[in-house]
């Protein structure tokens, strides 16, 4: 009974999270602040407003994703505001590409948090009386991981546009682990693919083991 609750707790939570999300938007749709207090419009607004605790809960995981998702929509601000120095058209256009590939990668990362928080390594006999449970939340995981292949194609198609000829020799220094990610996707070092099918595969034999058990009470 008390993985019951647990299960159930953490499914409330995210619910209430959304519902939260939701409701804010909303507000912030109807009721505009004024024009001297702060606005979230541009993406670099968006992505000051994500960020990563040291133990993440599921809320804080699916908080991320949303402002991330929102930063991925959303227009860029002036240059003059921008991340990092510009002071060309090129630099600017190479600045765009990179941003777009960071924040797909860190909506990868979010992703996989938040499955392996619903994740089970291994199932062991003595799982058998919550195996519905945890097959509820084995499902939540896979949902998580098999998002990721989407965010990973933008990312490399992302990286593959900051990497033309057009851009060599031009670098981003005051992003330089952006141009890093870049240059590690283009080289394969990077590949979150690997590591979906890696996560997915194990997954999937989880959820075949406990579906094989029967409901015993030990």
């Amino acid at each position: 009974m008390e993985r019951n609750t647990k299960f159930h707790k953490t499914a409330d939570t995210i619910t209430v999270k959304l519902k939260f999300l939701l409701f804010s938007a909303i507000i912030a749709f109807l009721f505009p602040v004024n024009a001297s207090a702060y606005v979230v419009k541009y993406k670099e607004d968006y992505y000051k407003l994500y960020h990563v605790h040291y133990a993440q809960a599921p809320d804080d995981c699916i908080e991320n994703i949303y402002w991330l998702e929102k930063a991925v929509s959303a227009d860029f601000a002036n240059p003059l505001y921008a991340m990092a120095k510009i002071e060309t058209e090129t630099q600017w256009e190479k600045y765009r590409f990179l941003f777009q590939m960071h924040l797909n990668l860190k909506l990868i990362e979010q992703h996989l948090r938040l499955g392996r928080i619903y994740d089970k390594k291994a199932a062991y006999f003595y799982d058998a009386p919550w195996k519905d449970e945890y097959l509820r939340n084995l499902e939540k995981a896979k949902s998580c991981y098999e998002a990721g292949y989407y965010y990973w194609k933008e990312a490399q198609l992302w990286a593959e546009k900051g990497s033309i000829s057009q851009f060599n020799f031009l670098y981003i220094t005051d992003l330089q682990n952006w141009e890093d990610e870049r240059e590690r996707i283009v080289t394969g070092e990077l590949d979150y693919k690997k590591t979906l099918d890696r996560e997915l595969t194990r997954l999937n034999k989880v959820i075949a083991d406990l579906v094989a058990m029967e409901s015993k009470t030990y």
